[in-house]
């Protein structure tokens, strides 16, 4: 027998020779190092994991925000009572992709189409702090500066005129019904009769005294007409806060002939980052599991 087997002939008798107490200390000893080491690889596992859970989660997001939904926070009260100033609106951008088409009574979130917020210049900022504003904004953490949200009044050939003798606005010698309007406030304190050309919509606030809507810029170019081609999508619901949950109900639920507009319902509120996250989080997890079980 070699030299190395008599070596650890020899280990296993002095160990044999060791008192109880001893040789179990140092079984717990051991025993402790490799739960130390099995815990610095799990928290090493974990800080690949987080990373990995980040980025899948934004990729996710950027799918859902770039074609399904976008989220928009409303800096102002034009909107006002239907959407309160500081509300995080969903807006489908779905549809557009299937042949959807403004209706009357919808509520979109479109471009400016002309320079409608000239008057409200953009502040400058660095590069750095430019970029971090840009994908704040696109995740509806902050307002956006060049996106407005209104109601549609009129469509490509209605005549729409305020107002008749009872003081309501009337689409193609119709007068329509508009519960949504802000309390206290007339259908219009402007009066106006146009005709939407093809391929533009004429749109207004519901709180119509403060709301700088198509009213306020048919002398500027474009006639106070919003293309068609600048909508972005229609606002679908309120997702935030979630005192404000609630549906926003489209085309002639909204803008009806006769009778008011029903109740609203509450939506599931989670924005598109959390979405991402929540599915990204279940495959980071079944990934941990795999790695642990050959750890």
């Amino acid at each position: 027998m070699g030299s190395r087997g008599r070596s650890s002939h020899a280990e296993v008798a002095a160990e044999a020779d060791r008192p109880e107490g001893v040789r179990a200390g140092r079984g717990r000893a051991e025993r402790r190092r490799s739960a130390k080491r099995a815990k610095r690889r799990r928290r090493r596992s974990l800080a690949r994991e987080i990373p990995m859970v980040i980025v899948v989660a934004l990729a996710i997001t950027l799918l859902l925000q770039t074609f399904l939904v976008q989220v928009f926070s409303i800096p102002s009260g034009s909107m006002q009572n239907t959407i309160a100033i500081g509300d995080r609106v969903a807006v489908d951008k779905l549809s557009p992709w299937f042949g959807w088409e403004p209706q009357r009574g919808d509520v979109i979130v479109f471009n400016d189409p002309s320079d409608w917020l000239k008057n409200d210049p953009v502040p400058t900022s660095s590069p750095v702090v430019g970029a971090l504003k840009s994908a704040f904004t696109f995740l509806g953490l902050l307002p956006s500066d060049r996106d407005l949200i209104k109601r549609v009044i009129g469509l490509p050939g209605d005549t729409v005129v305020c107002c008749d003798g009872s003081g309501r606005i009337t689409v193609n010698g119709k007068p329509i019904d508009e519960p949504y309007l802000y309390p206290g406030n007339p259908p219009s304190r402007i009066p106006f009769k146009v005709t939407v050309p093809a391929g533009e919509l004429w749109v207004m606030g519901d709180h119509r005294d403060i709301s700088a809507d198509s009213r306020y810029h048919m002398t500027e170019p474009g006639g106070g007409f919003v293309p068609e081609k600048d909508v972005v999508g229609r606002a679908v619901a309120v997702v935030w806060p979630v005192s404000h949950w609630q549906t926003l109900p489209g085309g002639q639920q909204s803008v009806r002939q006769v009778s008011s507009q029903g109740p609203l319902g509450p939506v599931p509120g989670e924005l598109p980052l959390v979405m991402g996250v929540v599915v990204a989080t279940p495959r980071a997890r079944r990934a941990l599991r795999v790695r642990r079980e050959f750890l």
